[in-house]
């Protein structure tokens, strides 16, 4: 018998993660992406791999090496597998085909930049997808060995939206459209300019037209959120736009028959809290060459209080949300709902009034990719809870049976005495209904008192929930009882619950924090003179915000965070549109007070609780200065604080970022706690 250990930081090396999942036409297979990480050149690769629906045989590797294939989608007959492969040099990913019956992938396009989404013709023979070429200064710059050597001279910025985290500096070339011929590789650009980029496109069933969305304003990063549908001829052509209410728009798809084109939809211009919707439009008709509505859009989830997206938190996941995939029938379409700590599939009738019902397709966890086959029978769908990382499912839809087709990451988990998760729902400070949850750590002693964490998730339109999260599990397994909930300013709880921060950060939420810290406070096994406080970015903002109005917490480790509203509404990447995030009713020099008045730094003469300040060098969306100015007053104030930085990171350290530098930052985190806790 093997003796179970908790869980250590370097375990983070060992995990193979899900990443997207596409089942068969005909329902048998389903292929999906595994991320693994070599620990020799702390890289991260990604190969496909493949598992029978029927659970008759486990998931086995579909293609090897150290690269990244990912995005594996189905020929229309079943009989290839497209996908994205970095596996030429390294860096530049383009489409590869690999027969499904075996035999090696080969090299489809030579696209002359980033590939993003990409679709099958329904007649198989071409490719749709969207491409971003290479700036003429980049292309000449790899042409020349020296200029390559000594990098980038100047960058010359003309555009509001000009950098994003992860991606840095964005690129003076807009993302196009493209058509791919399977048999020859040919590539033909369907759209080009310098202002507009085109995004999502798919096909119609009858392969004659391309579907996508843009923003087609006169300036859309100021008009960032006025999104519209249009379609395009195959063979490109004039763009007509599908006539719709106005609002962000998503991830637009035809219907099986044609008749109908659904997308998602962020309700209301500039309004952050409020749901996400599906919305169905019935498809437009060509008369005198222009393009005439059939009907108007119609929101099919208006009556439900719920958000349409994956936005549950965790380190070892992806929050990706999927398309909108429709039934065979084109009766319904099946969408993820962000809900209670879960993230759910649930199927939307199209025709309501007809009695069709609403259903839910799955339970407690996170759902993070979905597809179902041709025939709408069986749904495969990538889903992880409590105790592990997502896992492969098939869920038939007519005898309603399920099964868990894969086991990634069990050898480590038979060697690992996971801490156990208890979910608690209690009162908030307006008598409000929260969902809180409370991890003790393994082998835990009810007789004991234990040091214990305050986790804050990030968002705020996010949530905790019935997730694996590697740090908690081993902050944990040092000895901590680790809790966390979802205050309001949150998703998943309807849009009061997220609405009540608006314009209002640090009032509501950390009255509803700090009814939770009281509750966990007064457990027998809690050691109330030994507490700590942490989380990242708007966790970090209400890290820094309850240091500066309580001193109950007898340490905080504050990451990447927030610290002044003044300079964020400049130096962040999402500056463009800041004001709809914390619902700013002013743009800055118009309102510097309130702004002011939502900045912790404001109250940081007030703080004496000793604080760690982790902040990454090449965070965009939470600039390094935030971090800074926090800590260099602390300092001038005779606060016990250290900073910790850590180079060639972006916004998302915690969750994608080098592995070596994860288990570092899991270890600062940790010597801080031990050294002001234990």
């Amino acid at each position: 018998m093997t003796l179970k250990r908790a869980i250590t930081a370097e375990d983070l090396y060992g995990f193979r993660l899900v990443a997207d999942c596409k089942i068969s036409p005909d329902g048998q297979n389903i292929i999906f992406c595994v991320q693994w990480v070599d620990k020799a050149t702390l890289k991260k690769h990604m190969n496909l791999w493949l598992v029978p629906t029927d659970g008759s045989k486990p998931g086995r590797q579909y293609t090897y090496g150290k690269q990244v294939d990912n995005q594996p989608r189905w020929s229309p007959d079943g009989q290839e597998i497209a996908f994205l492969s970095n596996r030429g040099d390294g860096k530049q990913s383009q489409i590869y085909l690999i027969p499904f019956y075996g035999g090696e992938a080969r090299p489809l396009s030579q696209l002359p930049g980033d590939i993003g989404s990409f679709d099958w013709s329904p007649d198989g023979k071409h490719l749709v997808c969207m491409v971003r070429s290479k700036d003429a200064e980049m292309l000449a710059r790899e042409s020349d060995p020296r200029a390559q050597e000594l990098g980038v001279v100047v960058r010359h910025i003309t555009r509001l939206v000009y950098k994003g985290d992860r991606m840095g500096v964005l690129p003076v070339e807009r993302w196009h459209i493209w058509r791919v011929e399977v048999a020859t590789g040919e590539a033909k650009q369907l759209t080009q300019g310098e202002i507009y980029d085109e995004l999502d496109p798919s096909w119609s069933p009858d392969g004659q037209w391309i579907l996508f969305r843009s923003n087609r304003t006169a300036d859309p990063d100021r008009q960032w959120d006025e999104v519209d549908l249009y379609l395009m001829p195959a063979d490109g052509g004039d763009m007509h736009q599908v006539i719709a209410p106005k609002g962000l728009k998503n991830l637009p798809k035809f219907s099986p028959d044609g008749q109908w084109i659904a997308y998602y939809q962020e309700g209301g211009l500039n309004e952050r809290w409020r749901n996400t919707c599906l919305w169905v439009v019935p498809t437009p008709y060509i008369r005198g060459g222009q393009l005439q509505p059939s009907g108007p859009a119609i929101n099919l989830t208006q009556a439900f209080d719920f958000n349409i997206d994956q936005l549950t938190l965790s380190d070892m996941g992806w929050m990706t949300i999927q398309s909108p995939v429709w039934s065979s029938d084109s009766r319904a379409v099946i969408v993820q709902v962000v809900e209670r700590g879960n993230t759910v599939l649930k199927t939307i009738p199209i025709r309501q009034a007809e009695g069709n019902v609403l259903q839910e397709l799955t339970g407690e966890g996170v759902v993070e990719f979905f597809s179902l086959d041709r025939n709408g029978t069986k749904l495969a769908y990538a889903s992880g809870g409590n105790y592990y990382p997502s896992q492969l499912w098939s869920l038939d839809l007519v005898t309603h049976e399920r099964q868990m087709l894969t086991h990634l990451n069990e050898a480590l988990f038979e060697n690992f005495e996971l801490a156990q998760v208890e979910e608690v729902w209690f009162k908030g400070a307006a008598d409000n209904d929260l969902q809180g949850w409370i991890i003790k750590p393994p082998f835990f002693d009810a007789t004991q008192k234990y040091p214990s964490i305050l986790e804050i998730h990030g968002g705020p339109m996010a949530q905790y929930g019935h997730y694996f999260t590697f740090e908690f599990q081993f902050l944990a397994a040092q000895g901590y009882v680790i809790y966390f909930c979802n205050p309001r300013g949150g998703a998943g709880y309807g849009e009061a619950h997220a609405k009540a921060i608006y314009n209002d950060w640090g009032n509501l939420d950390y009255a509803d924090l700090m009814k939770w810290v009281d509750l966990v406070a007064e457990k027998p096994y809690i050691d109330p003179k030994h507490m700590g406080v942490t989380g990242g970015s708007y966790g970090g903002f209400m890290t820094n915000w309850i240091i500066c109005h309580t001193h109950r917490f007898q340490a905080a480790v504050t990451q990447r965070s927030l610290s002044n509203m003044i300079s964020m509404a400049g130096t962040s990447d999402l500056a463009y549109r800041v004001e709809s995030l914390v619902g700013l009713d002013k743009p800055l020099w118009e309102d510097v007070e309130n702004y002011w008045r939502q900045s912790p730094l404001k109250y940081v003469a007030q703080v004496q609780t000793p604080i760690l300040i982790i902040h990454n060098e090449e965070d965009l969306r939470c600039d390094m200065e935030q971090g800074e100015q926090f800590f260099i007053a602390l300092k001038k104030l005779g606060v016990e604080t250290e900073l910790v930085r850590f180079p060639g990171e972006t916004h998302d350290l915690s969750r994608s970022g080098r592995t070596d530098r994860r288990i570092a930052r899991l270890k600062q985190i940790l010597r801080w706690f031990e050294t002001h806790l234990k």
